[in-house]
């Protein structure tokens, strides 16, 4: 009697715990939209520049990422949606058409910096819109 009782509570603990659902910092979720790029040219004098896009970037609250232009490589294009996950343990977007070039994603403030995976030092900033 004493082992199915405590057999019993520990089903019953098992099943009233609920599955962890993973969520994205809300200062993340939103729309950010592309305004400076840097380049570096392999000396170390890269500096961020302007530029003038249309291309966004949007975390929802379930770690997807969507942007109206590839999150393959660095183009400031906002002609080809592309999308990917968001994992919270690194800070990375991981895109679906290109899984091999994880972004690393860093936020100052109000700018989101997304460092590619460059020979040189490339990085896109982003503002919230």
């Amino acid at each position: 009697m004493k082992k199915l009782l405590v057999l019993s509570l520990l089903l019953s603990s098992l099943c009233a715990c609920k599955k962890k659902e993973y969520s994205l910092n809300h200062s993340r979720i939103g729309t950010w939209k592309l305004i400076e790029v840097l380049a570096d040219p392999g000396d170390g004098s890269g500096t961020f520049q302007s530029v003038v896009s249309n291309k966004t970037i949007t975390f929802d609250n379930q770690l997807n990422v969507t942007s109206n232009g590839t999150l393959c490589d660095m183009s400031i294009a906002s002609n080809a949606g592309s999308a990917g996950k968001y994992v919270i343990a690194d800070s990375t977007i991981i895109p679906f058409d290109c899984p091999s070039s994880t972004l690393v994603t860093t936020k100052y403030g109000d700018t989101l910096v997304l460092r590619y995976s460059c020979f040189e030092a490339c990085r896109a900033k982003y503002v919230k819109e």
